[in-house]
């Protein structure tokens, strides 16, 4: 399977893209106590979820 029979591979690596900035800022917002950090790790996991329920197959 070469990498133009998969469709998902953007998909794939945006959600990686995703998990890799809430492992980064999601601990960044809670030493610095900063609100704003941790609300962009929320919504970068909520997206990542998002493709994981609705584009994987």
């Amino acid at each position: 399977m070469t990498d133009s029979d998969d469709p998902y591979r953007v998909l794939r690596r945006i959600q990686y893209a995703l998990f890799l900035l809430v492992a980064a800022l999601g601990p960044a917002g809670f030493l610095t106590e900063s609100m704003w950090l941790m609300g962009l790790a929320a919504w970068a996991l909520i997206a990542a979820g998002l493709i994981e329920m609705i584009y994987r197959p």
